[in-house]
C-alpha cells in the first residue's frame, strides 16, 4: 500500500493480515504510522493490542485461532506450538480447563520471553514441526509431555498420558521423549507412564493401580477379557484376581447415569454372579479422595473371596 493509502481503506489492511491479526512492524512497511497503530487500539476504538507489537484489526473478542497466530507471529518465524495448544489441535480433549495459553518453543539464542497468553520456552531441542491448517506444531509426543512437566495434578497427567495412548502413541515413544528433556516435572509423568504401561487404559485405571500397591496383594490382571467354559463373554474387569475369582470394577456415576448404561451394568453383574465371581464395585472419585479406605475394602473383598474359595475346594 502507498503512504496514507490505508487511511481511506482501512479494511484492505486485512489482507496483509493472518486472519486479522498482524505486527505494529508490517503495518509500518505498509503506511500506517507507529503513533496511529497504538492511537487505534485505545478504548472505543476499532483495534486492539494482543502482545508486544502484535494487534487485532479488531475490537471483538479474539478467536484461539487469532491468539495461536499472535503468538507464533510474537515468537518470531522459528517458533513452533507446544502444549495444551498443540494437543488440541492434533485431536485430544483430556486437558485441563484454564486460560487459554499458547506454549511456544523457540530456539535457545532468540531472547523472546512469556507475555501475556503466551509461554515461551527457549530450547535446544527445536523439534521438526508438523503443520496442521498453517499452524507449526510439535510431535504429539512432545506436546502431551510439555504439558504434563506444567501440570501438578497426577489426575490430568494420568488422563492426558492415557487418552495419547489411546490414540496410538506407544509408552515407550513417550519414554524416550521424557528421557530426552529436562528432568524438571517429570517425576508425576514417568509414574504414571509406568502404570499406563503396565496396563493401565484411563486415569482411573491408573489410580486404582496406585492404589492396589497400598494392599499387599497379589497383582491382579488388568483388563483381562473373561470368558466361561463355552468361549461366551462374561466382562473385561478393570482389576481380575484369578486365584480367588474377584473382580475389581472402578465405575464411574457419570457412565452409569443413562437408562442403558445401568442396565448394561447390571447385565455384567448378573453374568459374574452366573459364573461364581465376586466383584466389588468403586467410584473412581474415591481411588483419589480415600485411597486407604480403598485399599481396606480390596483387601476385605479379597479376604471374603479366598474363604469363599476355600469353602468350595
Amino acid at each position: 500500500m502507498k503512504t496514507g493509502e490505508w487511511a481511506r481503506d482501512p479494511e484492505g489492511l486485512y489482507q496483509y493480515s493472518r486472519g486479522g491479526v498482524i505486527t505494529v512492524a508490517r503495518l509500518i512497511e505498509l503506511g500506517v504510522p507507529s503513533m496511529t497503530c497504538y492511537r487505534r487500539c485505545r478504548p472505543g476504538k476499532p483495534w486492539q493490542r494482543l502482545l508486544p507489537g502484535v494487534l487485532l484489526l479488531s475490537s471483538g473478542v479474539p478467536t484461539r485461532r487469532q491468539l495461536v497466530d499472535a503468538a507464533l507471529l510474537y515468537g518470531g518465524p522459528d517458533a513452533v506450538v507446544t502444549g495444551a495448544a498443540s494437543c488440541r489441535r492434533q485431536g485430544l480433549r483430556a486437558l485441563p480447563v484454564h486460560p487459554f495459553r499458547v506454549h511456544l518453543l523457540v530456539p535457545l539464542e532468540h531472547k523472546v520471553g512469556s507475555s501475556g497468553h503466551v509461554i515461551v520456552e527457549r530450547t535446544t531441542r527445536l523439534p521438526q514441526s508438523i503443520v496442521l491448517d498453517g499452524v507449526p506444531l510439535v510431535p504429539l509426543a512432545r506436546a502431551v509431555l510439555d504439558e504434563c512437566r506444567r501440570l501438578g495434578s497426577r489426575q490430568s497427567v494420568s488422563a492426558l498420558l492415557a487418552e495419547a495412548v489411546q490414540r496410538g502413541l506407544s509408552p515407550s515413544e513417550l519414554f524416550t521423549e521424557l528421557d530426552a528433556g529436562s528432568r524438571r516435572g517429570t517425576a508425576i509423568p514417568r509414574e504414571a507412564l509406568h502404570l499406563i504401561a503396565d496396563g493401565a487404559r484411563s486415569a482411573a485405571e491408573v489410580d486404582a493401580m496406585r492404589v492396589w500397591k497400598l494392599t499387599g496383594l497379589p497383582e491382579p490382571r488388568w483388563n483381562h477379557e473373561l470368558r466361561d467354559e463355552t468361549g461366551e463373554y462374561i466382562a473385561t474387569p478393570d482389576g481380575y484376581f484369578v486365584k480367588v475369582r474377584l473382580a475389581w470394577e472402578v465405575d464411574s456415576y457419570d457412565f452409569h447415569f443413562g437408562k442403558q448404561q445401568y442396565a448394561a451394568t447390571l447385565a455384567r453383574n448378573g453374568r459374574y454372579a452366573a459364573e461364581g465371581i465376586v466383584v466389588l464395585q468403586t467410584l473412581p472419585s474415591r481411588l483419589r479422595s480415600e485411597p486407604q479406605r480403598v485399599a481396606d475394602e480390596l483387601v476385605a473383598a479379597y479376604r471374603a473371596a479366598e474363604a469363599r474359595a476355600h469353602r468350595a475346594a
